[in-house]
C-alpha cells in the first residue's frame, strides 16, 4: 500500500527552465572559468547548491578550494534571487492533477528539494500551490543536516506523517541523485523522470525502478 509520494521540485514538478543551474554556471564562470550547462547538470543536478558548486568544480575544474566555493555560493544566492524575481515559473504538465489524484486516494504528497527553504517557498508561492490543499509538506535542504544522496529529507517526511515502512513510499525525481536518495531511504520505488536535468541514459546509471517521460505516466506505473 502506497502511503506517500515524494517529488523533487525543479525539473520534476516545477518547470523553471534550468534557471538554477544556469545561475550556478554563471556564478562559477564569473571567476574566470568556462563551464558548460551540460557539465553543471551532469554533476550538480539535485544536490544542495553549495555541494553542487563544489562537485562541479572538483570534477570539471580539478578545484577543491573551499573558500572559493563559498564565495561563489554567496554570489549565486544573490543572482538567483534576482533571476527568480523575473522568471515566469510554471508547473510541469499534469503536476497538480497528479497531486490531486494521489491525495484523493489518501496518499501524502511531499515536495523535497536541494534548494534552501526560502527559495523553495518562493517557488511554491509563484505557482500558487497551497499546503494542505495541493500538497501535504515541503522538505528542503534547510531542514536537514545531510542532503542528497543521503535519505534524510525523505526520512523527515516519513516522521512527520508517522510512516515507519519506507516500502510504502515512492520517490520521483529528474536526476540520478534523486534516484539514489530514494534507494538510500529504502523506498518501495525510486522513479526517474526525463523532464528535467538528466537524460534517460544518465538516469539509467542510477538503476531506477522505472523511468517515465511525464508526470501523466506516474499513476499507471503505480497501478492507480
Amino acid at each position: 500500500m502506497i502511503k506517500m509520494v515524494v517529488f523533487d521540485m525543479a525539473g520534476t514538478t516545477v518547470d523553471e527552465d534550468n534557471v538554477v543551474y544556469k545561475t550556478v554556471r554563471q556564478a562559477i564562470n564569473e571567476k574566470g572559468f568556462d563551464l558548460t550547462l551540460e557539465q553543471v547538470l551532469a554533476n550538480g543536478a539535485g544536490k544542495e547548491k553549495l555541494q553542487a558548486i563544489k562537485s562541479v568544480m572538483e570534477v570539471h575544474l580539478g578545484n577543491t578550494d573551499e573558500e572559493l566555493a563559498n564565495a561563489i555560493f554567496e554570489r549565486f544566492k544573490v543572482m538567483l534571487e534576482s533571476a527568480y524575481n523575473e522568471l515566469q515559473v510554471k508547473e510541469q504538465p499534469a503536476a497538480k492533477e497528479t497531486f490531486f489524484a494521489l491525495r484523493k486516494r489518501g496518499i501524502h504528497v511531499v515536495l523535497n528539494t536541494g534548494y534552501q527553504g526560502s527559495v523553495a517557498e518562493g517557488l511554491v508561492r509563484k505557482l500558487g500551490w497551497v499546503p494542505g490543499s495541493d500538497y501535504d509538506a515541503l522538505i528542503t535542504a534547510s531542514d536537514v543536516t545531510r542532503n542528497r544522496p543521503h535519505p534524510d529529507m525523505i526520512l523527515l517526511a516519513m516522521e512527520r506523517f508517522g510512516i515507519s515502512d519506507p516500502k510504502t513510499v515512492i520517490k520521483v525525481g529528474d536526476s540520478t541523485i534523486d534516484v539514489e536518495e530514494g534507494k538510500n531511504a529504502g523506498c518501495g520505488l525510486s522513479i526517474g523522470i526525463t523532464t528535467g536535468a538528466h537524460t534517460r541514459g544518465q538516469l539509467e546509471t542510477a538503476s531506477p525502478d522505472f523511468i517515465i517521460n511525464s508526470l501523466g505516466e506516474l499513476l499507471p506505473v503505480l497501478g492507480l
